[in-house]
């Protein structure tokens, strides 16, 4: 997006470059989906298509974000802190970095997951992606909140997801511990190299809920500034 859109943007509303920052990295991330799908049926080509998407999204939310951070207006007619809009947009960016991350490494070496494991894996990562998605649906919030000053049934909403987003991390994290459990039973029978991959691979979708978890916090935070 051109410097001047976000410029008319922020006219508009200070914290609406946010929100379309946040929905781009929900975009990117939510690719991994249909690429394990392609991974874990052995189709590369299509593997590489949506790694190719992942990274493209994952570019235009990193230009997003310069522009963001080059335009982002400063003085007293901010509703909320710069430095704290600017801590969101850090986080929220690190989502789409750990998704291009892990189709990246997952391309690199030709790893599919071991079939055993497949579903849980699968249903793990959704768990990750939901926090991804409620992390989206409480900064489109900031709108309204705005329109409210802060206060309000808005503000109780955006705060119900924010404990919600602490449950989900914490679901997240009981998946991972199965997940691992299962790869673990599995050692013997996989390549040594492959099976540290793997684990790290597991380590990083956990991450996408723990960035998630980290914009809610921040989130939470800039609410109890005003």
């Amino acid at each position: 997006m051109p410097v001047n859109s976000i410029l008319g943007v922020f006219a508009k509303s200070p914290l609406k470059p946010l929100e379309l920052h946040i929905d781009k990295v929900h975009e990117c991330a939510s690719l991994l989906v249909p690429f394990f799908d392609a991974t874990n049926s052995g189709d590369w080509d299509e593997a590489i298509k949506i790694r190719k998407q992942i990274s493209l999204l994952e570019k235009e939310a990193d230009s997003l974000k310069r522009e963001i951070r080059l335009t982002l207006p400063g003085g007293l007619f901010m509703p909320v802190e710069r430095t704290d809009l600017l801590e969101l947009l850090t986080q929220q960016d690190k989502i789409a970095n750990k998704a291009k991350d892990i189709s990246g490494r997952i391309i690199g070496r030709q790893l599919v997951l071991p079939q055993p494991m497949q579903d849980a894996f699968g249903a793990y990562l959704k768990r990750c992606l939901d926090a991804v998605s409620l992390a989206k649906r409480a900064i489109n919030e900031l709108d309204d909140l705005l329109e409210t000053g802060f206060r309000g049934r808005e503000v109780e909403l955006v705060a119900k997801m924010i404990t919600e987003l602490d449950l989900i991390e914490e679901d997240s994290d009981d998946l991972q511990i199965q997940v691992r459990r299962q790869l673990y039973a599995l050692e013997s029978e996989l390549n040594p190299i492959d099976v540290m991959f793997t684990y790290k691979i597991i380590e990083w979708v956990g991450g996408l809920a723990d960035i998630a978890e980290r914009v809610g916090s921040r989130l939470e935070l800039m609410l109890a500034r005003n």
